[in-house]
């Protein structure tokens, strides 16, 4: 199910910050920036944005349950025409056609840019400050700028790899992505 998305912050604490935040943390760390018409952002009630920037001038933003965000993330639907030249450059924009969909439980760490169109896919992660510029398929660790694929997540309905032996090389290690 998808909501529509300015009831981001939490009802259950009367500062408007989520469960388990610290009473020293300042509320502005989870009110996001919304830049365009409210009515073209879905976020599932399961969502954290934390103080995204999200902009909706040229296309729709959903994200889905339990899709969660660092601080400072920008999700960029908006673009100008670079062939239009001064004040017309400046008003510009394409009203829709670029698109964002986050999927279920997509982690996006701190500082990502987000740029339309794209689908980030289900319980992928996208590495800290990270340039995301096309799709990201799901169960995939992704980083750099522009974000490039470092490795697969699991599926929890895979059968079990077998382990790594001493010669597997980078390919055999576990890190934090």
């Amino acid at each position: 199910m998808r909501e529509r998305g300015l009831a981001l912050l939490s009802a259950d604490r009367p500062d408007g910050k989520p469960p388990g935040a610290r009473d020293t943390e300042d509320p502005a760390l989870f009110r996001p920036l919304v830049y365009g018409d409210p009515d073209r952002l879905h976020v599932h009630p399961t969502a954290i944005l934390n103080n995204a920037l999200i902009n909706l001038s040229s296309g729709n933003v959903t994200i889905g349950e339990y899709a969660f965000f660092g601080h400072n993330v920008s999700i960029l639907t908006g673009t100008h025409d670079w062939t239009k030249f001064g004040a017309e450059r400046q008003v510009a924009v394409p009203p829709s056609g670029r698109d964002v969909v986050i999927e279920e439980g997509a982690w996006l760490s701190s500082n990502v840019i987000v740029v339309a169109p794209c689908r980030i896919g289900a319980h992928s992660v996208v590495g800290v400050a990270s340039l995301v510029m096309g799709d990201v398929e799901p169960y995939t660790v992704v980083a750099g700028s522009p974000a490039r694929v470092l490795r697969q997540i699991p599926r929890p309905d895979a059968p079990a790899a077998a382990p790594a032996g001493p010669d597997a090389g980078e390919a055999g290690r576990v890190g934090a992505g």
